[in-house]
């Protein structure tokens, strides 16, 4: 089994860990920033070193490729994305870009060819924390939503996609899709199993279903001085009540099943006005569709029951759908050949987050690779890998990306 050079790739992370560096120690480069630019041209300037040839598409995705002696094979893809949260952290995304570039960069340390090419993606705005949705990039790549949406979303400034791209000079001309052989990306987890269970690699056998609603919850403004409590439609109080039947939700789904709110609203708020009017998002989260439609189904009827008892009307309305997405059997197969053969220690894991694999699951083979990340943390400028962890990765990631693409010198795989 070969193995990669940990210490280049640390140094790599850490030189990108400096472009939009936080004051506590984490990175800021919001897609198609200025920041987002110059960790592009970073990358680019390592890819040019090794050789490699880069194009962009229409959608800003940035794509760098290594030749392989096959000219009519479609590429073995490796990737993620450069782009961060607002106060985000040193490997969320960057590590899967870094890591395949070491991959190339090992493989040319040991002079070997794969019969078919390599490509390295840096997906766009794949956070969503300046343009929606998330895994913008991907899913026009992909298919999943139209050019023109892409292009059309905005930021909190009213700057779209289009105009960004544009003024960082990443609106390309490479047709979007394309054959491609195979994806794998590395990322860290985002959570704490893999550190709390003791293991290095997570071999990852798809992404769970996810599910957001828009839950409004609609009750009678009133006096808060001369309104009787009995007399109340208060819809604050319904949706608190509402909130704690979701986290029994979950109780009653788990351990897979979560229920997140995430965000609430009081419409025409005023400190002596009952509420009259309430928002509220839900995230729903399971690994089987069949069971995420059991919660939706749950959620309504719950909601609807407490929201007849409190005088209230409410309603749920759907605002995004992710079905549970296996990985491809043969593609999780070379990563389990390869962390098997290095020794690592390992689990199976299905990803609790989204990503841009998701998308490409859809499209070509996928599979993914994770590692832990220090406490569990993500999004956050403390966020934290260690070392070994970083470098194991990347050896199962070469050993796996070397099966699917077949040595040159060794025969067709």
């Amino acid at each position: 089994m070969l193995k990669i050079n940990g210490d280049r790739l640390w140094a790599s992370l850490m030189a990108m860990a400096e472009i939009g560096a936080t004051a506590r120690g984490g990175s800021c480069r919001l897609a198609l920033s200025e920041e987002d630019k110059a960790g592009r041209e970073l990358f680019a300037h390592w890819c040019r070193e090794a050789g490699l040839t880069l194009s962009v598409d229409r959608i800003g995705n940035l794509f760098a490729r290594r030749v392989g002696t096959d000219p009519h094979a479609a590429p073995v893809m490796m990737g993620s994305h450069l782009d961060t949260q607002p106060e985000g952290g040193r490997f969320d995304g960057v590590y899967g870009v870094l890591a395949g570039l070491e991959v190339i960069r090992r493989l040319d340390d040991l002079g070997i060819q794969t019969h078919k090419p390599l490509e390295i993606a840096v997906w766009t705005n794949e956070e969503g924390a300046r343009f929606t949705p998330a895994m913008l990039g991907s899913a026009v790549f992909t298919g999943s939503l139209a050019l023109e949406k892409g292009l059309a979303s905005s930021d909190a400034d009213g700057v779209s996609v289009a105009q960004a791209l544009a003024i960082t000079g990443y609106n390309g001309e490479r047709p979007l899709g394309g054959a491609v052989d195979a994806y794998f990306e590395a990322h860290i987890e985002q959570g704490p199993i893999l550190e709390d269970n003791g293991k290095s690699i997570g071999v990852v056998t798809g992404g769970q279903a996810i599910r957001w609603l828009d839950v409004r919850v609609e009750g009678m403004a009133a006096h808060a001085g001369t309104t009787p409590m009995k007399l109340r439609k208060d819809a604050l109080y319904g949706a608190a009540q509402m909130i704690q039947a979701l986290e029994g939700l979950a109780t009653d789904f788990a351990p897979e099943g979560l229920t997140t709110v995430g965000e609430l609203s009081i419409a025409k708020s005023s400190r002596n006005t009952i509420p009259g009017l309430v928002n509220f998002t839900l995230d729903l989260r399971h690994h089987r569709d069949s069971a995420i439609d059991e919660m939706e189904q749950q959620v309504r009827q719950r909601l609807a029951d407490i929201a007849s008892r409190r005088g209230l009307s409410v309603s749920v309305e759907p605002h995004w759908i992710s079905p549970a997405t296996p990985f491809d059997a043969e593609c999780v197969a070379a990563v389990q050949q390869a962390v098997d053969g290095l020794g690592y220690a390992q689990q199976r894991i299905v990803s609790g987050a989204g990503h841009d694999a998701i998308h490409l699951a859809r499209f070509c083979p996928t599979a993914m690779i994770f590692i832990p990340c220090v406490g569990g943390l993500s999004h956050n400028e403390a966020e934290d890998a260690l070392p070994d962890d970083v470098r194991q990765g990347t050896d199962v990631l070469l050993n796996a990306v070397l099966t699917r693409a077949g040595r040159a010198d060794q025969g067709e795989r």
